[in-house]
């Protein structure tokens, strides 16, 4: 049964996921085992997405998958199973309105496990320094996808180091940011698309 909800998220089988998972626990699964045969199902799809195998509507199918098994394991699972990964807090920088990746970010993040606070797009400085300080998340996570918008990812860094905030990791992306640049600027990591973002968020928490 674990290995039908496993195959089932992984390969984006969103009309079997609700009666499989339901089947389990009419048979007596128990839900964190479930929770993570699910889980590891959307780590098997992040890895045929890096080596070229899934593409992204791949990915989103496996999402929704994930998604429609949770509304019905959700409330069999304790509130310590919900946002025990770790809590990461997302959002553009200023002048930068783009929210595609940043949201695909957030949904995987959820996904798998991780609690998520989402302050949206063309944030200040000084107000994502202050969801910082407000949340204290494990993570931050910055995105721009404007040349001209991500010079503000230094100075969200900066501020948090003169904020003495930098207990949380800070990892960037976007279209026109580097793992270069990231070095440059001092930030904790970087990752290139959505599936590289979890699995480095991940090994920033594990630190």
């Amino acid at each position: 049964m674990l290995t039908a909800i496993t195959e089932a998220v992984r390969d984006g089988n969103t009309y079997d996921i609700a009666e499989l998972v339901q089947s389990g626990l009419d048979a007596g699964a128990k839900p964190l085992d479930m929770l993570k045969a699910m889980t590891d199902g959307l780590d098997q799809c992040g890895k045929k997405f890096e080596s070229g195998e899934y593409f992204l509507p791949e990915l989103l199918m496996a999402s929704d998958t994930f998604t429609n098994g949770m509304q019905v394991l959700e409330p069999h699972l304790g509130q310590a199973a919900l946002g025990q990964a770790g809590k990461v807090l997302l959002g553009t920088v200023a002048g930068d309105v783009h929210d595609i990746g940043k949201n695909l970010v957030g949904f995987l993040l959820k996904s798998a496990g991780f609690e998520v606070i989402d302050i949206g797009t063309d944030n200040s400085t000084e107000r994502i320094v202050a969801a910082v300080k407000e949340h204290q998340p494990d993570v931050l996570g910055l995105s721009a996808l404007l040349t001209t918008t991500m010079l503000g990812m230094g100075d969200v860094i900066k501020a948090l180091d003169s904020a003495g905030l930098r207990k949380t990791k800070v990892i960037i992306g976007g279209g026109p940011v580097s793992a270069r640049f990231a070095e440059q600027i001092k930030a904790d990591a970087y990752a290139s698309d959505a599936v590289e973002g979890i699995r480095k968020i991940r090994e920033l928490i594990g630190r």
